[in-house]
């Protein structure tokens, strides 16, 4: 049985990629090259910005750097998020085919934006790292740790929002809304050191303060970012992603009969 059902599993998600891809960027020259392009000058631009209107950082003698170490988690979270999310309708004529199912969608959805959002970071950090003067020193087991952890915790939210988004459509716009104060409060512009109590421990239950924390650790020098914690990211993301898998198996046929 596992000989012949795992490589039509494969084929199905690298079919379902393909279709991404093709139907996001494929009649624009350059093709899914835009994806990689698009938020790279984008958070390269946003960077160089910041970079005029703040000269001292909160770590390290590079704002580009430092910027980037928290803004890279954050967006890498919402783009995985959203495109899970939006998992179920994207592939909606799709399930008509026994072939494909509501994970294979998801999986192939989350696959594909992973390894996007790892190529943008390792491009973007590359540069800064080359083209100025940071005096990092890249951990690269530390890094793979944060970004693991990361796409753990998107595939759990992500999931979880597709979810609820099929249940009760107006989660969407609930979620969108909760979002908006998540740039604000995710590390972006400071530590979590450099916060107040009790707003410290506010902020402790936040996610991605622990990879923003994680992700600074593997590349300043003697920030130990001990309040980082990866057993509490990794059980709310196995968690989340549980929870979804075990509705979704319930519920999805209602779902898409929905759409």
């Amino acid at each position: 049985m596992t000989p012949t059902v795992r490589p039509t599993l494969w084929r199905a998600i690298g079919a379902l990629m393909l279709r991404e891809m093709t139907t996001t960027h494929g009649r624009v020259p350059g093709g899914y090259l835009w994806a990689v392009a698009e938020p790279l000058a984008g958070i390269a631009l946003l960077s160089a910005i910041f970079a005029i209107g703040f000269h001292a950082p909160a770590l390290g003698i590079s704002f580009p750097l430092f910027y980037a170490t928290g803004l890279l988690p954050f967006l890498a979270f919402s783009d995985i998020t959203g495109k899970l999310a939006q998992a179920l309708n994207f592939s909606r004529p799709l399930f008509a085919y026994p072939a494909v199912s509501v994970f294979d969608a998801i999986l192939a959805r989350f696959i594909l934006a992973v390894l996007t959002q790892l190529a943008v970071a390792s491009l973007l950090l590359a540069g800064i790292l080359f083209l100025s003067e940071t005096r990092a020193t890249p951990d690269l087991a530390v890094l793979v740790q944060a970004a693991g952890l990361l796409a753990v915790l998107s595939l759990g939210v992500g999931m979880m929002n597709c979810l609820l988004i099929g249940l009760i459509p107006l989660w969407q716009r609930i979620w969108s809304i909760a979002m908006r104060p998540m740039f604000l409060i995710s590390g972006v512009f400071f530590t979590y050191q450099s916060i107040p109590l009790p707003w410290r421990e506010v902020l402790w239950w936040n996610p991605l303060t622990h990879v923003t924390g994680l992700v600074r650790r593997g590349l300043y020098p003697g920030y130990d970012a001990p309040y980082a914690s990866p057993v509490f990211v990794l059980a709310l993301g196995l968690g989340f992603a549980l929870l979804a898998g075990i509705g979704l198996m319930r519920w999805h046929r209602d779902i898409l009969s929905d759409l």
